[in-house]
């Protein structure tokens, strides 16, 4: 089963995982408990982390999922616009490593109405799932998005990936709409959800 799950844009996907123990506190945020090692540390992104971000979606999703090559186009294809034009003052990526070993991945970026986010390009990779890095590195994406003055954060991801599902709505995400869809080689049903921040 995946656990890989936020949309990369119209048809994708990313990758998280972690269920951890939910509560409001008493204003209506969320927090998690949870116990990660403390040795992970997180960093935007820098030279060497597109391709390796491009490579483990590609081999983790051919892997699980069966999907072919077009997906890592796509991955590929986000990651050279980001770099190309992200807007530091509203737009992140952080890279969660360990060392100089890289573990996991989220991107927060502008979508196409004003005061919407889109969630993007979201790993853990396979070690490190079920420790509480899905919910760290989505909480810094959240708590991101609202800092940066935005109203909603969406993403998309797909029915089977029912970690991923359970963690976005552990954090509050409510799913908007679900479709039949052909992508990446596969029969496949597209899952939109979104939170206001």
């Amino acid at each position: 089963m995946p656990i890989m799950a936020s949309f990369i844009g119209g048809r994708g996907v990313s990758v998280c995982t972690g269920y951890g123990k939910g509560w409001l506190d008493g204003v209506g945020q969320r927090g998690f408990a949870f116990a990660m090692s403390d040795d992970i540390k997180f960093r935007d992104l820098q030279v060497g982390d597109a391709g390796w971000i491009i490579q483990r979606h590609g081999e983790l999703y051919a892997a699980h999922d069966g999907f072919d090559a077009t997906f890592e186009a796509l991955v590929a294809e986000i990651l050279a616009a980001h770099m190309r034009d992200h807007d530091p003052s509203c737009e992140r990526a952080w890279i969660a490593h360990r060392g100089d070993q890289r573990v996991g991945s989220i991107f927060c970026v502008k979508e196409g109405g004003p005061g919407i986010a889109r969630l993007r390009l979201f790993l853990i990779e396979p070690t490190e799932r079920g420790h509480g890095l899905g919910h760290k590195l989505l909480a810094k994406c959240i708590n991101f998005a609202r800092e940066a003055g935005y109203q909603r954060l969406v993403l998309n991801t797909h029915e089977s990936h029912k970690a991923a599902c359970a963690l976005y709505a552990a954090h509050g995400f409510r799913m908007t709409m679900a479709v039949p869809v052909h992508s990446f080689g596969q029969d496949l049903v597209e899952q939109s959800w979104q939170i206001d921040l």
